[in-house]
């Protein structure tokens, strides 16, 4: 219809504009537009209440220890405070009232309500038929009251809080703790220590405690998934009813991770080069997953190592990166295209290095073979390892003498640059696991914080570590510090985190440094 009369009003031809008729209402009298009751809104909300019978107040049984929910008869549900689960959960508990006097709900969010009032509110609406069919909608506020109970686990540990059933001892032997770093991101990432009551910093690693073996069990393969390991389980018999023929256990998994790290480098032994296709024997450990990836730095050629593979031949690292080396390069040229080896690019080259600290002592200079050459020209600094002055016990090494570099190259280093920004914060924080030291270890504050700037600078410089953990927002970072994704010096970016690849809202979701009970922020 609307088609004629523009076609009408198009040829000049002369319309009537149509116009919505009105009614006066039966009630008030005023003038509105006709509908099944012929009841303005005002007065039709005086004669029905479409929100009687419905309920307004309920009752949240919450967990203040781990801020869980009971949801009957036995389940408890993590939820966070305004979040659409706990929206969700809510809403739940209202449907079945609302099917019995036949509305419909609409919309619903929540009313902010002081975090200590133990109140949550809720606003719904909801639409009923009245009167002839006539739809009516109405608002009104269900206010839920948190009644605080300690869930099963925690009642446990609060009555004792050594009551645990299962204990994982995870360690790796190595003079670092930038595996432990790493992983710990990993476990919050995937919420896999959720279930812990009690988590443990040891030396040479990590004690997790749980309330049940299933949740043990289920957080060793979960770590299996993601390091090479290998893992045995013991039980101690604790109690016994020999009435019942109830036996109590308390169930330990000694997992131990392999101590080969990325970049560290590695002499292979025979039995684990064929494995490999024979590539070697100085390697490059450039990823560690479940599997132990490898690179020969003089060919590119790339092999894979799985856990059960890595065990059976139980070998170390040569070097680790405590012991890398500055050194300058002075010349490079590529000897080849670039080539993709593992997801990860590389071109070798020729290069002439000297070792920083050589400068101003002696003229020494290594002429080698390396495969960063799409990385590096000459002035850069680079970091690798001194295979010409190192004093290594190694009886595999031995063997190739005379077919050793004397130095192996590992990557580019901004260590110069980053000179200028010592001190000054970063834009994205790290989320921590809530852990306890044991007292028996002593720890090196100096030792430990270089060890995590070290790992926080890896995670600048490698977009593939970044890519399975959370980073936030840090809402410290001054504003007028934010100049571009990544800062320029003499023209050349140095590394860091872009700004979409961070979390935010991290205040909304409970995981702010204030928190109590919640784990903590480090930067």
């Amino acid at each position: 219809m609307s088609g004629i009369l523009g076609m009408a009003h198009d040829a000049g031809m002369f319309t009537v504009h149509q116009t919505i008729g009105s009614v006066l209402c039966c009630k008030c009298g005023i003038r509105m537009q006709p509908n099944a009751a012929n009841m303005c809104v005002k007065c039709l909300r005086s004669e029905v209440d479409i929100t009687e019978g419905l309920l307004k107040r309920l009752v949240l049984v919450h967990c203040p220890e781990c801020e869980s929910y009971l949801q009957p008869p036995r389940t408890w549900v993590k939820l966070q405070l305004e979040s659409k689960e706990l929206l969700t959960f809510c809403l739940k508990k209202l449907q079945k009232n609302m099917n019995i006097n036949k509305v419909k709900l609409v919309n619903a969010e929540f009313i902010w309500t002081e975090p200590h009032s133990k109140r949550v509110k809720v606003k719904v609406s909801v639409q009923k038929e009245v009167y002839h069919g006539a739809i009516l909608e109405q608002s009104y506020l269900v206010e839920y009251v948190q009644q605080d109970h300690l869930c099963e686990s925690c009642a446990k540990v609060a009555a004792n809080p050594d009551q645990w059933v299962a204990a994982v001892q995870l360690r790796q032997h190595v003079s670092h703790r930038r595996t432990f770093y790493y992983l710990e991101q990993l476990i919050l990432r995937h919420g896999a220590a959720a279930r812990a009551v009690r988590i443990k910093q040891m030396d040479h690693g990590i004690d997790f405690y749980f309330s049940n073996r299933s949740h043990g069990n289920k957080f060793v393969e979960f770590i299996g998934k993601v390091a090479p390991v290998k893992s045995r389980s013991d039980k101690q018999l604790v109690s016994h009813d020999s009435k019942s023929n109830n036996y109590n256990y308390k169930y330990t998994f000694s997992v131990e991770i392999s101590p080969i790290c990325r970049e560290d480098l590695i002499c292979l032994p025979p039995k684990a080069a064929a494995i490999l296709g024979n590539i070697g024997p100085i390697v490059v450990c450039t990823k560690v997953t479940n599997s132990i990836a490898l690179l020969d730095p003089l060919t590119l050629k790339f092999g894979f190592l799985d856990a059960e593979q890595y065990w059976r031949t139980s070998f170390k690292s040569l070097l680790t990166s405590r012991q890398l080396v500055e050194y300058i390069v002075l010349d490079i040229e590529p000897v080849s295209s670039e080539i993709t080896v593992g997801g990860m690019k590389y071109v070798l080259a020729d290069a002439q290095v000297a070792r920083v600290s050589d400068f101003g002592s002696n003229d020494t200079q290594f002429t080698i073979r390396t495969h960063l050459g799409h990385l590096l020209k000459p002035g850069d600094h680079a970091l690798g390892y001194d295979l010409y002055g190192a004093n290594t016990n190694d009886m595999e090494l031995d063997r190739y003498k005379g077919y050793i570099p004397e130095v192996v190259l590992i990557k580019k280093s901004y260590e110069e640059k980053r000179q200028k920004k010592r001190g000054k914060a970063r834009p994205w924080k790290l989320k921590s696991l809530n852990m306890e030291v044991d007292d028996k270890i002593k720890v090196d504050e100096d030792k430990r914080d270089a060890e995590y700037e070290h790992f926080l600078k890896d995670l600048e410089e490698n977009p593939e570590l970044r890519f399975n953990i959370s980073l936030y927002q840090n809402n410290d970072y001054q504003p007028s510090e934010v100049g571009s994704v990544t800062d320029v010096d003499d023209g050349e970016e140095i590394p860091s985190v872009p700004f979409e690849e961070l979390v935010s809202g991290l205040e909304e979701l409970g995981l702010d440094d204030n928190a109590n009970g919640e784990d903590s922020m480090a930067e």
